[in-house]
């Protein structure tokens, strides 16, 4: 057992330990909002978790998949963290390809180099109006 070692941990304190949230308010959002999966059930933020759990956490349009293999209520070092769960390498690869469509995506659809001033949003907003109105 390593100093981190823990016999009973809360999902939402682990999520925050491992650094997959900056907060336990955030993680216990983001559970509560069906974001994270323990064991493919939606769950509590106080379910209590067990090493071999798999997780599934969808933060950001990115999925991850993960099984639990150290208990930890203390937030630690990156370093640290990465050693609390493993992934499997099918999600690593499927979150790569994701990311990658998204850059692909990005690249295709450029922001402009500035915002629209006021005399162009009111060009916009016109331009809107009159379309909306053509379609009802």
């Amino acid at each position: 057992m390593s100093g981190l070692q823990a016999t009973r941990v809360r999902l939402d304190k682990w999520l925050w330990a491992a650094r997959f949230y900056k907060t336990r308010t955030q993680a216990m959002e983001a559970i509560n909002g069906g974001h994270v999966r323990l064991n493919g059930q939606r769950t509590k933020p106080g379910a209590p978790l067990q090493i071999g759990d798999q997780i599934l956490v969808r933060k950001q349009s990115l999925t991850f998949e993960l099984t639990v293999r150290e208990l930890s209520q203390r937030r630690g070092p990156a370093s640290v963290a990465q050693q609390l769960y493993s992934e499997e390498a099918e999600s690593i690869a499927r979150r790569e390809a994701q990311q990658a469509a998204q850059k692909e995506q990005a690249r295709l659809n450029p922001h402009p180099k500035r915002k629209p001033d006021k005399r162009e949003r009111r060009k916009i907003i016109r331009f809107v109006n009159k379309h909306t109105q053509e379609r009802s």
